[in-house]
């Protein structure tokens, strides 16, 4: 009879006959995890594959989520590639969950470097987000963003998720944002400037579209939390998200997911339509400017 061990998300695999399975959101962070270390070890998959004694196909299975293994072989695997002790601890922990289609990921301490955010974010095939009072992440600029945060760690991670986004073949992206967003001042007029005229320009971009929710719209349940929705190509299912103060919550299980289309849905009817949005964006670029060039300390450096 074949030894059993308790592979990752819950299903049992034979040592002699592996078993390949569609990948999950929770298996593709803890793949990614797993390269994210070989790759700072400068080893390479074949050179790994063999120290261990496995197939290079067993690895490369494992780094893509469409297989798991048990968490001894991936205590193995991290010690091999020369882990640190939080980094072997973050990925076993990973490896111990249960894959139940939804999990939480504390920050670090902004979600904006959380590997099962940043790899779904490159992955996906379109992205739908929303951020009520502030500009959603994905549109805010570097100044915006450091008035925001206080952290340029941060922002330098948020800018690369925004590149992301941009490269050619990213994901058809629409932005919802709250006209409250565009009242609330961050930072100050000159930084709320540059952020409604960033604004009116992606209204132009490729594959991004920035959508306004005015005031004068219906009140709503929708309009409470902040959200997202990805979705990917065939087979891979979508995957929805929300953060809270501290953690990241993400869901791929489906009714988690029928939950998040309605959000959507339901934002979508409340927005004004793409030429409408660019308007009122540029008209509160023209206000934020008038602001800055009255302030006092604008007048002195004109002097």
């Amino acid at each position: 009879m074949p030894l059993l061990l308790c592979g990752i998300g819950g299903f049992v695999e034979s040592e002699e006959k592996p078993v390949t399975r569609l990948s999950t959101a929770r298996s593709r962070e803890l793949g990614e995890e797993l390269r994210r270390v070989r790759h700072r070890a400068r080893m390479t998959s074949g050179f790994v594959a063999d120290a261990l004694g496995w197939s290079l196909g067993k690895l490369s299975k494992l780094e893509t989520g469409s297989r798991g293994t048990s968490p001894w072989e991936i205590g193995t695997l991290l010690g091999r590639c020369g882990a640190d002790k939080p980094t072997r601890d973050r990925i076993l922990a990973i490896a111990s969950e249960a894959d139940t289609g939804n999990f939480v990921r504390r920050h670090e301490p902004w979600s904006d470097t959380l590997t099962a955010l940043t790899v779904h974010e490159y992955a996906a095939s379109t992205l739908t987000t929303y951020e009520p009072l502030v500009i959603p992440s994905l549109a805010q600029t570097e100044e915006y963003a450091l008035a925001l945060t206080k952290d340029r760690g941060v922002v330098d991670a948020r800018m690369a998720r925004q590149e992301t986004l941009r490269r050619p073949g990213g994901p058809e992206t629409v932005i919802y944002v709250h006209e409250a967003a565009l009242r609330v001042v961050v930072g100050d007029s000159k930084v709320m400037r540059d952020q409604m005229l960033r604004l009116t320009l992606m209204c132009g971009w490729a594959r991004i579209s920035p959508r306004i929710i005015p005031m004068s719209a219906q009140a709503h349940a929708v309009l409470r939390h902040s959200g997202a929705l990805l979705t990917f190509p065939a087979p891979i299912k979508p995957l929805a998200y929300a953060e809270t103060e501290t953690a990241t919550v993400f869901h791929d299980e489906p009714d988690a997911i029928a939950a998040y289309e309605v959000k959507m849905r339901q934002l979508e009817r409340l927005v004004l339509s793409p030429t409408h949005s660019r308007d009122v964006f540029a008209r509160w670029a023209d206000a934020y400017d008038r602001d800055h060039r009255s302030a006092p300390e604008a007048k002195r450096g004109d002097t």
